[in-house]
Order: structure tokens, then sequence, then C-alpha cells
């Protein structure tokens, strides 16, 4: 008998992002919280299901790429940690902000919301990008900034 195994073939690949389009955004720097709101407004705020989508910057506050890293449910959304990352890795970014809408046009954030904010934070930690703000989009021009309320 051998011991020698079969042969195991490894892909090379190589990674880069693809742009699906462009907007232009009045905002050149995100500096406050109702800034980033207006951008998460822009996106989520009439979606009829919770999605997530994290907004990478620059290392001076300015957006440089948007991704919808979850579509989820009428009231639930799966966020994952390397999804997120993944796109701040890609782009280069400094610090994110990551945004939700709520379709139910309540912004009360959940104990999940909250948990799931502080591990996304810690993860960022130990890479080097910052989470800035964890913004839960409403109906009616509302939202909450979880840095604000000081969940963040």
């Amino acid at each position: 008998m051998s011991n020698k195994s079969a042969a195991k073939r490894i892909q090379i690949v190589s990674l880069k992002m693809v742009r699906e389009s462009s907007f232009l955004y009045d905002v050149r720097k995100i500096s406050s919280p109702k800034e980033a709101g207006g951008l998460g407004q822009r996106f989520l705020e009439d979606i009829d299901r919770e999605q997530v989508i994290v907004c990478c910057l620059d290392n001076k506050n300015a957006p440089i790429s948007i991704n919808v890293v979850s579509m989820g449910t009428l009231n639930a959304s799966l966020i994952h940690l390397r999804e997120i990352f993944k796109t701040a890795i890609l782009s280069n970014s400094a610090s994110i902000i990551l945004f939700h809408n709520h379709p139910s046009g309540q912004t009360g954030a959940s104990t999940e919301d909250i948990n799931i904010t502080k591990r996304i934070k810690e993860a960022g930690v130990l890479m080097g990008i910052e989470l800035i703000d964890h913004i839960i989009i409403g109906s009616e021009g509302r939202f909450l900034s979880l840095k604000e309320e000081g969940l963040l």
C-alpha cells in the first residue's frame, strides 16, 4: 500500500470589484449622523424588506463605495462579518458606516441590532477598519444613529 495521496489542484485567483453604477452625492465627506442618515435614506427608505448596506469611506470620511451586504425578509436580515469587511477591504476603506432599514417604519434598535454592531466594531478594530456608525432607516425621513444613542 502506498501512502501517497492523489494530487490536489489549487486554484490561482485574483479579486476585483465590479462597479455596477454610480451616482453624484452632494456631501463630499460624512461628518455627522444627519449626513450619513441622508445617504442611507436614499437607498433604504422605501424598501419593503430588510436590507443591509455598507458604505466604505476613505481616510477623510468621503464615501468611496456602497454595497448591499444582505437582503432579508419583512422583519429580519442576516448580517455576516465576512460580507461587510470583504467590501471594506476591497475598497481600501479606512472606515465604514453600516445601514439597515426597518420596513415597519420604526427606528428602534433591537437587541440583535446592538449585539451585531458591537461584534462589527470589535472585528473592525482587529482589521484597522473603524465602524463609524450603524444607522437604522425608518419611514418619513426618520433614522436612528446607534452612535448618537451611545450604543456604539
